[in-house]
């Protein structure tokens, strides 16, 4: 079937794959699926609602982490329709404005959670290389200006990847293998030359992710050669301490990003179940394990949830006594 641009926009369509092969299960699929959404929705929620109502969170660390988590809860929601709508209603067709929407915001806020990254890691580096400046060098003004910044820069790199799309005809398969929809892979089904994109693909992720990366490898090197400074070790130990949340971020971010890279480049052998399940990781398991990892490695974060569910649990005794 011919999918053309010449035809009417709401009539054209693709089609979303589940776990091809296991239709039949697709309903006890779905449970591991939506646990896992309802976890990362949970835990994003809760980070934020402790940041925005305790006054003592009120620094540039937790802004960082607040703009983390709300990265996360967007990444989770853009797929979420998609995904649990295959496995529970079978709701396989989407159209094309559509799916380039959903295209738009996965790409973009993939690309802005890198930026955040790298925020992050410019917070950690001010904080023990230039403890004394750190209140008037992040101020909340440059803090916001730094959010703003990561949002235009990703939005405005990725805002011509529709426009590109939206040139081809895609005479091939309108299946995708996916159960959202990906530039790389709406890409392969066209017709015509995709030199285009894949050029303008590459140069959107070596100026992103790929100066982002550097620029937290570089920061961390300068943050080590200034805790191996600290004469006492039980300063450098503090020091290190405090980054150790963040390097978990960017462990679960990247590796699974590079896993997925690996995998579509040099893993044509393999299953196709190995191809769906590393995408799933890439987009679900850094917004899942995030909360995880600073509610438990940060003391404050724990400290504010704690007291929230002890809270909760006097408030729920006092209304049955």
């Amino acid at each position: 079937m011919t999918i053309s641009y010449n035809s009417s926009l709401q009539k054209a369509t693709f089609f979303l794959t589940g776990f091809q092969g296991l239709e039949d299960l697709h309903g006890w699929i779905s449970i591991p699926f939506f646990s896992i959404y309802l976890t990362v929705i949970v835990g994003n929620l809760t980070i934020l609602h402790v940041i925005r109502t305790d006054a003592t969170l009120h620094e540039p660390m937790y802004y960082f982490l607040a703009m983390l988590a709300l990265t996360d809860l967007g990444l989770c929601l853009s797929t979420l329709p998609t995904v649990l709508g295959i496995f529970w209603f079978d709701t396989r067709e989407i159209g094309i404005p559509a799916c380039f929407t959903q295209l738009f915001f996965i790409h973009t806020l993939s690309l802005v959670e890198s930026s955040v990254l790298l925020s992050m890691s410019i917070d950690r580096y001010v904080a023990i290389c230039n403890p004394l400046r750190y209140s008037t060098i992040l101020t909340p003004a440059r803090i916001i200006k730094m959010g703003l910044t990561s949002v235009l820069r990703s939005a405005l790199l990725i805002l011509p990847l529709p426009f590109l799309l939206k040139r081809f005809h895609f005479c091939r398969t309108h299946v995708l293998a996916h159960a959202y929809c990906l530039h790389l892979e709406i890409m392969k089904l066209a017709c015509s030359s995709i030199i285009v994109n894949h050029i303008y693909g590459l140069f959107v992720v070596a100026c992103t992710v790929g100066v982002d990366s550097l620029l937290i490898f570089l920061s961390y090197a300068l943050i080590l050669r200034t805790v191996l400074s600290i004469a006492s070790r039980q300063e450098r130990l503090r020091a290190l301490n405090t980054c150790v949340s963040h390097i978990c971020a960017v462990l679960l971010f990247y590796i699974p990003m590079i896993g997925l890279s690996l995998v579509h480049r040099f893993g044509e052998h393999l299953p196709r179940i190995v191809h769906l399940l590393m995408s799933y990781v890439y987009l679900l398991v850094p917004p899942l394990m995030n909360p995880i990892v600073y509610s438990i490695k940060t003391k404050q974060i724990r400290q504010r949830i704690v007291k929230k569910f002890e809270f909760m649990k006097i408030v729920r005794c006092s209304q049955q006594n």
